[in-house]
């Protein structure tokens, strides 16, 4: 029986602990695994309906994420989702019935997911058991530098 991972993350996506993370739990099973890359624009772009500056950006951070985890060994397929990410992690368990799910965010005071308290409302909301990893912005440069 395959297991299925949904992983959803924002600018966390370039984080190296991220695809340990993913390839680690996904490493000697059969595993599909989805990544969501909610496109975040502006308050402005959103009742402008403008998103495209914002699709771009998710869609760059979705395709080095899919190749850094390819990198890793894990095969993944991956879409940019809704700007609310509790509505792009409804439309993608639509699509993609996960046996568990990996929210990635910054830590708490830098994270508008966690301000929003998204962890626990996809807890609330979805049956699917949810993960949470904090990545740190160190974990992010040190992606970045390299």
């Amino acid at each position: 029986m395959t297991w299925r991972l949904l992983v959803i993350a924002n600018e966390t996506l370039a984080s190296g602990d991220l695809h340990e993370l993913v390839a680690s739990r996904s490493n000697g099973r059969d595993a599909d695994v989805f990544v969501i890359a909610p496109a975040l624009s502006s308050r402005i772009a959103y009742w402008a309906s403008d998103d495209r500056k914002a699709r771009r950006a998710a869609e760059a951070r979705l395709r080095d994420c899919l190749d850094e985890l390819s990198a890793c060994g894990t095969a993944a397929e991956g879409a940019v989702g809704d700007a609310d990410p509790l509505l792009a992690l409804g439309d993608a368990l639509a699509v993609f019935p996960a046996d568990e799910v990996l929210i990635a965010t910054h830590p708490p005071g830098e994270s508008c997911w966690l301000e929003r308290d998204v962890v626990a409302r996809a807890r609330a909301r979805f049956n699917e058991p949810i993960h949470h990893l904090i990545v740190e912005a160190r974990q992010l440069s040190r992606v970045a530098a390299a």
